[in-house]
């Protein structure tokens, strides 16, 4: 499924990405929706916020009263708009007849910008902007717990700055990109072939470089996700491990749908 992070760290639960299938994801992980403490949206690609409007119906469905921030690109509160006119009859209708509160008051946004953000207290987060062209709103997060560090790159091409940011981190979640594999993708797709290579060569990083960046930075655990292309038959886990490996030999997975790992 698209790109959805949940983090747990000193003591409070955190949605990094909501996108399709983010809700559903949470509960087959035993966590309430209604217990997620803060939202980060590191850009606005579909698959990495398609469901935040969904997300906070479901869990106001399920007993949501309190706001829950959300901190993300300036673009979410007209997508959270158009959302609840979306769903205004429903959305009316259980406010009277079920006696929940206003939906569109537990939405609280903070636009996002490097350096560092709102967060949770007992946690340090901080944004370093990222390369994914054309979007200009796009960036990594570095969480800093009691006694752990977690790093998602989000969706970016290979940036100098990564591995000062990631420096020592427990964990780094890297997308990670397989170019033989997005030429085969294209070829299949002739009507938009051309523009659509364009955009994920520039945007995303080969796994190798993935590997070169967890090396430098000296993490303690490389995970991979938001794998391009996904569904390759050509392209298993044995692929993105040889890629990877040309660099970095400390502790790697690659990401799957449900999959945990303990900081």
């Amino acid at each position: 499924m698209p790109t959805s992070l949940l983090l747990r760290m000193s003591g409070k639960t955190i949605l990094i990405d909501a996108g399709l299938g983010a809700a559903s994801a949470i509960c087959r992980a035993g966590v309430a929706l209604t217990d997620i403490d803060a939202i980060y949206i590191t850009h606005m690609h579909s698959d990495h916020y398609l469901e935040l409007g969904p997300f906070f119906h479901t869990a106001w469905t399920a007993g949501l009263n309190r706001p829950i921030p959300v901190i993300g690109p300036s673009g979410l509160p007209a997508y959270w708009d158009h959302f609840l006119k979306s769903m205004a009859f429903d959305i009316a209708l259980r406010i009277a007849d079920e006696g929940r509160p206003a939906l569109a008051d537990l939405f609280e946004f903070t636009s996002i910008s490097e350096g560092m953000l709102v967060a949770p207290d007992g946690i340090g987060v901080t944004a370093l902007l990222n390369d994914h062209p054309p979007i200009k709103e796009s960036f990594a997060l570095r969480f800093e717990g009691e006694d752990k560090s977690f790093v998602f790159s989000g969706d970016t091409a290979r940036i100098a700055q990564m591995p000062l940011f990631a420096k020592d981190a427990d964990l780094l979640v890297h997308e990670a990109m397989m170019v033989d594999g997005v030429n085969r993708l294209v070829a299949k797709l002739p009507n938009i072939g051309n523009l659509l290579r364009t955009h994920i060569l520039r945007s995303h990083t080969p796994a190798h470089e993935v590997g070169e960046i967890a090396a430098e930075a000296g993490v303690q655990h490389l995970a991979l996700t938001h794998l391009v292309p996904d569904g390759d038959p050509l392209i298993g886990d044995a692929d993105w491990i040889t890629e990877v490996r040309r660099a970095f030999h400390g502790p790697l997975t690659i990401g799957k749908d449900g999959i945990i790992i303990n900081l």
